[in-house]
């Protein structure tokens, strides 16, 4: 999977095919036996530019009955249960394939990635079907680049075996056969053939954690490290290996693409909250302009309504017939008694508010003279009392001694002119 770091990565994965059920389903997927896919990005229009390295002679799992027949691969000792089928996919970003010229270039690399296949899982003989996709549309880099770029991957569905000996039993007659090599067989075993194996010293020795056990390594991490060197001898050396510890070594081929598809989706998501935060700040923006715009016809109407009452008070009367007085109709005349008495109880208001204010200046002009009376007694008193505070800047501690002897002086002169009043005052507390 690419990180946008500008690094091209060797990608192996190896999933289990527990039942006939899920053999059905990659076989259907890829032998593109379907009519329709629910992943859109596959264009079934560049379907047969897919690359059969090997092309299954039949369905997967009448391949698989066929080898057992002819005695390829023995399920002697294995549970009915137990998983017969792995896949195994090789994969590198889209980038890489796309700056190397694409489709030809991606057909080379896994016919070479195909030989790797036939090395790690035992020989050619024990796989039914390896095939290159190249119909699967890279849609993020698609849509980044304005072009279609394709997702080229291997797929290779294989038969996990390992080699075992059968040994004579101790019931056999021949005692000096029991215990020996009686044949080997190509067990189907994928827990065997997916063994994590310890990890090796210089020595060759198996390395001990700090409670003595052995360190094991992981047969997926070891499948990462052998198709990484694999391609690096085949010549493909600017490729770095699959990070360590990278959980998709351990992630089915669903999961690969599910977690693909959910980075997109969040980015996407990310655009679409984006999109909407856009929106609810125009919408926003919009109110404010909608409650300006109602703000202005109300004040536009106002003023049309004072405008069009001053008009109508205007225009009221007739000229009578004979001489100059004015005749008015009783709707103008209750509409003049009725600005009349409007505007004396204005009138009023104003003269009120005028004897406030009034008031209220004459409060400030008083409280005035007597802060300038006060100002002018504190600033004789400052001026009498700077040269103290001048002396106590210069030397406080001087100062404060001489004035604390001079208190003290005078509280014993007053208790000397004074013993009676004192002793007085002591009885009474």
């Amino acid at each position: 999977m690419a990180r946008n770091d500008g690094i091209d990565r060797t990608v192996a994965r190896n999933q289990d095919l527990g039942n006939p059920a899920d053999v059905a389903k990659v076989q259907e997927h890829n032998e593109r036996e379907k009519d329709s896919y629910s992943n859109q990005d596959i264009v079934p229009e560049r379907t047969s530019l897919n690359v059969h390295f090997k092309a299954p002679t039949d369905d997967y799992v009448k391949m698989f009955e066929q080898m057992e027949q002819d005695g390829v691969i023995s399920t002697r000792g294995l549970k009915p249960d137990a998983v017969k089928y792995g896949e195994l996919v090789f994969d590198v970003n889209s980038a890489y394939f796309y700056n190397h010229g694409g489709y030809e270039f991606a057909k080379q690399f896994y016919a070479d990635a195909y030989k790797a296949a036939a090395e790690i899982v035992g020989g050619e003989q024990y796989i039914l079907s390896a095939v290159m996709h190249a119909d699967e549309r890279n849609r993020a880099m698609s849509e980044a680049l304005g072009e279609d770029v394709y997702h080229y991957h291997l797929h290779v569905v294989y038969i996990p075996v390992v080699e075992k000996q059968i040994l004579w039993s101790k019931r056999c007659k021949d005692e000096d056969l029991r215990g020996t090599v009686k044949e080997v067989i190509t067990q189907v075993s994928r827990s065997k053939k997916w063994e994590s194996k310890p990890v090796l010293d210089e020595d060759g020795n198996p390395m001990l954690n700090a409670r003595g056990k052995k360190i094991l390594r992981s047969s997926y991490s070891v499948l990462q490290d052998d198709f990484f060197h694999f391609m690096r001898v085949a010549g493909y050396t600017d490729l770095e290996r699959g990070e360590r510890g990278s959980t998709e070594e351990h992630l089915t081929v669903t999961q690969f693409k599910v977690q693909a598809e959910q980075q997109r989706l969040e980015t996407v998501a990310g655009q679409v909250a984006q999109a909407e935060q856009s929106l609810e700040d125009a919408k926003a923006a919009t109110a404010k302009q909608k409650k300006k715009l109602e703000s202005l016809q109300k004040e536009t109407k106002a003023a049309k309504t004072i405008a069009l009452t001053v008009q109508d008070i205007e225009a009221m009367g007739k000229k009578a017939t004979f001489g100059n007085n004015i005749t008015l109709t009783p709707d103008e005349c209750d509409t003049l008694k009725r600005y009349a008495v409007n505007g004396i109880i204005a009138n009023v208001d104003n003269k009120r508010l005028k004897e406030k204010l009034a008031s209220a200046e004459k409060t400030v002009s008083i409280w005035k003279q007597r802060y300038e009376v006060v100002n002018e007694k504190y600033m004789e008193l400052k001026q009498k009392a700077q040269p103290f505070l001048d002396a106590l800047e210069i030397a406080s501690e001087k100062v404060q001694a001489f004035i604390n002897s001079i208190l003290i002086r005078g509280k014993q002169t007053q208790e000397h002119e004074h013993p009676a009043r004192k002793r007085g005052q002591d009885m009474e507390l």
